[in-house]
C-alpha cells in the first residue's frame, strides 16, 4: 500500500493541521494517533539529523543501495506524518515555524521547560500570533513544581512514579515494563486533552496550553494500586506474575511452555477444577477467592504439578470450552501469526516514497464511519519539506532555494 493507492475515506480530523515539534516517543505517539484520525501532521526535524530515534538501532532499514536507513524504533511512532526539515536555531528557521504555527490548529512539543522561548516558539509567543491554537507541551515533570527543569526519561519516571516498586518478583529487584509505558500513557493522555481542547477552540475561538507530564501520567495510571495505598496507607508489594487480590491469577508451567490462568471468581474456579479433575473447590482453603488469596502458596503448590501434565494448547482448548479465562504467552512471531490479530488487520504493509516495503502495526482504533487509515508511511527525513512549505506558506521556488542555500531547511 502506498499513499497513492490508499482509498481516501472520511476522517474524523480531516482539515485539522498539526505542527509536530516533538521527538522520541511520547510526543510522536500522540501526533501519530492524530494522524491516524485524519489530521495533517507536519513533523519538524533538524536538517541532517532528524528525530533522535532515526538512529536508535539496530535494527535499521536498508536503502535501495544497501546503505543504512532509519531505525525500526522511529517507524513505530511516525506514520501518517510529513517530514519537514527546518533549523529553528537560525532566526529564519524559527520565523518559518512561526508562520506555520499561524496556519496550525494544534502544536505539540517536548522540549525542556522554557527551551523554545529563545526562538519565539513558546506558547505565549505562538498564542499571540494564533489565539485559537491548542499548544501541548509534554515534559518529564511538567511546567511547574520543584522538578520542572529536570530532564525526564521513561525509565526514570517508571521508577520515580512508583510503577517499578510494584513490578517484579517479590524476592527480585524492582522491574520496569519492557515498553516505555510512561511515555505511551503520556502520549495517550495528551491526545485526549488535545481533542477536548480542540473542541473548546472550535466552539469559542480560544486555544489553550496543555501541560502534560510523564510523572503525572504515571501516577494517574497506578489505578487500583494507587487507590489501595491512598485508601489504607499500605503499599502494595511486588507479587511477580501473580495478582495481589485474586487467586489463582498467575503463570503456570505446562508440559511444553507456560499458561496464564486468570480465574476471577469462585464459579470459574469450580469449572477449572472440573476440567482438571480435582476436588480443591471444596477445600475450605480454596472455596472462596478470599481464602485462596490467604492460602496462595498452598494453592500454587497444589496446582503446579497438575498444570504441568498437559500442553499449553490442550489446557487452552479445554479451559476455554469451560469458560475459564486463560491464555498462552506468545512470542512476537506467534503474536503476528495469530489468527485473531490477522483477522483484525493489526499488521499492515506499506511502501515508503523511496520504494522500501514495510510491515507496521496498524492503528487499534475501530470506527464505523470515520475509521483510521494509513495515508503516509513513516517519512524519510525532510522528504516533504518543499511540498509542505509550498502548500502551507505558498513559498516560491526562489524562497525554497534561498532557504536551502542558507542551511535553514
Amino acid at each position: 500500500m502506498t499513499a497513492a493507492s490508499v482509498t481516501i475515506r472520511p476522517a474524523s480530523l480531516d482539515g485539522v493541521r498539526v505542527l509536530d515539534l516533538s521527538r522520541v516517543l511520547a510526543g510522536p505517539w500522540a501526533t501519530q494517533i492524530l494522524g491516524d484520525l485524519g489530521a495533517d501532521v507536519i513533523k519538524i526535524e533538524r536538517p541532517g539529523a532528524g528525530d533522535d530515534t532515526r538512529s536508535w538501532g539496530p535494527p535499521f532499514l536498508e536503502d535501495a543501495d544497501g546503505a543504512r536507513g532509519d531505525a525500526a524504533y522511529y517507524l513505530a511512532a511516525n506514520r501518517n506524518k510529513r517530514s519537514v526539515t527546518i533549523d529553528i536555531a537560525k532566526p529564519e528557521g524559527a520565523a518559518i515555524v512561526r508562520r506555520l504555527a499561524q496556519r496550525a490548529h494544534i502544536l505539540v512539543e517536548n522540549y525542556k521547560v522554557g527551551g523554545l522561548k529563545k526562538y519565539g516558539l513558546d506558547y505565549a509567543s505562538i498564542a499571540a500570533l494564533n489565539p485559537s491554537i491548542v499548544y501541548c507541551s509534554i515534559t518529564g515533570f511538567g511546567q511547574t513544581g520543584p522538578y520542572a527543569l529536570r530532564p525526564g526519561y521513561d525509565y526514570i519516571i517508571q521508577g520515580m512514579g512508583g510503577l517499578m516498586s510494584v513490578t517484579g518478583e517479590p524476592d527480585g529487584e524492582p522491574m520496569k515494563c519492557a515498553v516505555a509505558i510512561a511515555d505511551l500513557f503520556a502520549g495517550m493522555y495528551a491526545v485526549t486533552a488535545l481533542l477536548a481542547a480542540l473542541r473548546h477552540a472550535e466552539r469559542t475561538g480560544k486555544g489553550q496550553h496543555i501541560d502534560q507530564s510523564l510523572l503525572d501520567s504515571q501516577v494517574a495510571m497506578l489505578a487500583n494500586l494507587g487507590a489501595s495505598y491512598l485508601a489504607c496507607g499500605a503499599a502494595p508489594e511486588r507479587v511477580g506474575n501473580q495478582h495481589a487480590v485474586i487467586a489463582p491469577y498467575q503463570v503456570f508451567a505446562t508440559a511444553d511452555g507456560h499458561l496464564i490462568l486468570a480465574i476471577g471468581n469462585d464459579g470459574q474456579f469450580r469449572n477449572f477444577c472440573r476440567v482438571a479433575d480435582i476436588e480443591l473447590a471444596e477445600d475450605f482453603r480454596f472455596a472462596t477467592n478470599a481464602a485462596r488469596v490467604v492460602h496462595r502458596s498452598d494453592l500454587t503448590a497444589a496446582l503446579a504439578p497438575i498444570l504441568a501434565r498437559r500442553t499449553t494448547a490442550a489446557w487452552v482448548e479445554a479451559l476455554e470450552a469451560a469458560h475459564v479465562p486463560c491464555g498462552p504467552i506468545s512470542t512476537l512471531a506467534q503474536v503476528y501469526a495469530n489468527a485473531q490479530v490477522q483477522a483484525r488487520g493489526m499488521v499492515e504493509k506499506v511502501v515508503r516514497e523511496d520504494g522500501a516495503p514495510l510491515r507496521l502495526a496498524a492503528s487499534p482504533i475501530r470506527m464505523s464511519e470515520t475509521p483510521p487509515q494509513t495515508r503516509h508511511a513513516p517519512p524519510r527525513l525532510g522528504e516533504n519539506t518543499d511540498a509542505v512549505l509550498s502548500e502551507w506558506l505558498h513559498a516560491s521556488d526562489a524562497e525554497l532555494l534561498a532557504w536551502r542555500d542558507a542551511g535553514v531547511i
